[in-house]
């Protein structure tokens, strides 16, 4: 690894403390009542031990919160969370210590000096989806190669944002000497950027394992001389000014402490009013101000202010040159949520230039 910087990851479990155990024989009603009073369980066996009593515990909390609106499911999950975080796997030798269990190579790459310890079993299982897309990587339509996304980096699952960029990066016939990338994540915008025949790209992110990741990812690439990386908020060390400016921002206010990888999905009350009197000073006199959005926080009714729109309408750094929308896919059959207000969302391209 070439940075020495410190990767968010699940703290291991190291006391010794006594613990009950489940096996497919015992008490599943028993093992919930256990957990909703705070008590840990360890998993024995098989793995599919675990996921017999995450589907259990899922089955009793759908008897006992609804789940239909937005604020209704965002409840449910941080109910689901808690108790499903008691629910224990043991890792002895940077192995699942269970029969039939995935290997998983971050236990070692993560945990390199703590060999035995424990981990909650939604966090094994994060860790094994997390392994099995940076292996195998991650097909992105608007990019020719995968991506190979390092563990706990957002890397986008929805792409209507990203067409929409990529259209208007095939019609943007300004300079391309160079980019800032705010919140650069897994890196898809900044590859985009270089598809478009762009010289250098900045990007900058607070999430140490997108940096960590994309910096083991370019390696000693052409891509690692055309983007250049800082584990720092907002703009960080980069000063110059820039003929393009992008960001693809969190799309919904934050309503609780944020976890390590929320702060891709859910944005601070001054993120937007700091970003926006930065950018001011970052972006050269002609330049152009990209940010992809959506309107989602509106029609889940989590807020009624769409922080681009209160920034035009102060009217005092930039003003609107085009908006472009798209009516997102609808959602994934798969999934369980109620998701009736996908029917009126729409991805957002907002360009902004100087006033």
């Amino acid at each position: 690894m070439t940075t020495d910087i410190k990767v968010n990851k699940p703290e291991p479990i190291v006391s010794k403390n006594q613990r009950a155990l489940f096996n497919s024989e015992t008490d599943v009603k028993l093992a919930i009542k256990g957990l909703e009073a705070g008590k840990p369980i360890v998993i024995t066996a098989f793995y599919s031990n675990g996921m017999l009593l995450l589907k259990a515990l899922k089955i009793h909390l759908d008897r006992k919160l609804p789940n239909k609106s937005f604020q209704e499911q965002r409840e449910y999950r941080t109910e689901y969370r808690k108790l499903s975080n008691l629910i224990l796997l043991e890792i002895v030798a940077h192995k699942l210590e269970v029969k039939k269990a995935p290997f998983i190579g971050w236990l070692e790459i993560l945990y390199p000096e703590t060999s035995n310890f424990f981990l909650s079993f939604p966090h094994i299982q994060g860790l094994n989806s997390a392994w099995q897309w940076y292996k195998n990587g991650v097909s992105i339509p608007v990019l020719r190669n995968k991506i190979h996304p390092y563990y706990g980096t957002y890397f986008p699952t929805r792409f209507d944002h990203l067409e929409l960029f990529d259209n208007w990066l095939k019609r943007y016939n300004g300079p391309k000497k160079s980019a800032i990338d705010v919140g650069i994540g897994s890196g898809v915008l900044s590859f985009q950027l270089i598809k478009h025949g762009f010289q250098k790209v900045f990007g900058t992110d607070t999430s140490p394992n997108a940096i960590v990741g994309l910096t083991e990812f370019m390696g000693a690439t052409k891509l690692s001389r055309k983007i250049e990386l800082d584990y720092r908020p907002l703009f960080g060390k980069f000063e110059k000014k820039t003929e393009l400016i992008v960001f693809n921002p969190p799309w919904l206010p934050q309503s609780y402490n944020l976890e390590s990888m929320d702060g891709a999905v859910y944005y601070t009350e001054n993120l937007f009013s700091d970003f926006f009197a930065a950018a001011k000073q970052r972006l050269l006199p002609e330049g152009k101000l990209v940010l992809l959005f959506s309107n989602l926080a509106q029609i889940a009714n989590v807020t009624k202010e769409h922080p681009i729109e209160m920034e035009l309408a102060a009217g005092g750094r930039f003003q609107l040159e085009k908006c472009l929308k798209k009516k997102v896919k609808n959602a994934s059959k798969i999934t369980k949520r109620d998701q009736h207000w996908r029917a009126t969302e729409v991805a957002e391209l907002w360009v902004l230039i100087h006033k």
